[in-house]
């Protein structure tokens, strides 16, 4: 009854069945441990920025350029770097603690020659010039988390324009290029301790490790793999049942009888 699947064609179906649904599984596990591997990443570089934001895991301050470019290693660390605040600007619309404020960040020009945005505290309300505390004067070294520059949308990050003059949306060394004329670190830093009269920003975790659009992006394959080998699999069922079933019918003689060729003339 079932020697059809002796059959080529049949042999050929098999093969393919035998080896798409090994690589679909193979395929899906793949991706469901990528997604896996992100959502790690993610909760080890929340609970490291946690850490040291609050102090738990004290670790040498190094350098700023030893820690540069950032990356997911390198953000967060404390870095150090020596030079002369100069020009101030206000972050607006940032909250912390569940309440809004803005950030007062001040570019400090360093012995390298560059400037290096650093977050000096946090404000409650709107964001206003006259409510910041004026920056060091003299040389001064500072002291703090290193954070990779932001992306407008993403993390809490505005992503509106048309700011007063004075504020900036992200702290980012593309946001900058057209406020100063500094050549600005494509990295900014947080101070551990906040200046007299502000809250010191917390560090936060890297950016594309967890649970962003990549990691879900990975989920969804997950799935669709994982369908499409069930798909494999409910087609070669339906079409063995209709092969088994046109069997039968032949075998008991029911299938209807061919037509008979017209004769010549």
């Amino acid at each position: 009854m079932y020697r059809f699947l002796l059959t080529p064609r049949w042999w050929g179906i098999n093969v393919f069945v035998v080896l798409a649904i090994p690589f679909c599984i193979f395929m899906g596990s793949w991706q469901l441990g990528r997604f896996e591997d992100r959502v790690q990443d993610h909760e080890s570089a929340k609970a490291q920025a946690q850490e040291q934001s609050a102090g738990g895991r004290q670790t040498k301050a190094r350098p700023l350029d030893a820690l540069l470019p950032v990356d997911q290693e390198t953000s967060g660390e404390q870095a150090t770097a020596t030079g002369r605040y100069g020009e101030q600007l206000l972050v607006p619309d940032r909250e912390l603690d569940d309440k809004r404020g803005f950030y007062v960040l001040t570019l400090l020009r360093t012995d390298g020659g560059r400037s290096l945005p650093v977050v000096r505290g946090w404000l409650p309300g709107d964001a206003d010039a006259a409510k910041a505390p004026a920056a060091p004067k003299g040389k001064v070294t500072v002291t703090g988390a290193l954070q990779a520059s932001e992306s407008p949308g993403s993390n809490g990050v505005s992503a509106a324009g048309g700011l007063p003059r004075g504020q900036l949306g992200a702290i980012s060394s593309a946001s900058l290029v057209n406020l100063v004329r500094d050549d600005v670190y494509d990295a900014w830093v947080t101070l551990t301790k906040a200046d007299s009269g502000m809250k010191a920003v917390p560090a936060t975790a890297p950016s594309n490790t967890g649970l962003d659009l990549k990691a879900f992006q990975n989920l969804g394959y997950t799935g669709e793999w994982f369908v499409f080998a069930g798909f494999v699999l409910f087609m070669w069922f339906r079409l063995f049942r209709r092969e088994a079933e046109v069997a039968r019918d032949a075998r008991l003689g029911l299938l209807p009888a061919a037509p008979e060729a017209a004769p010549k003339p």
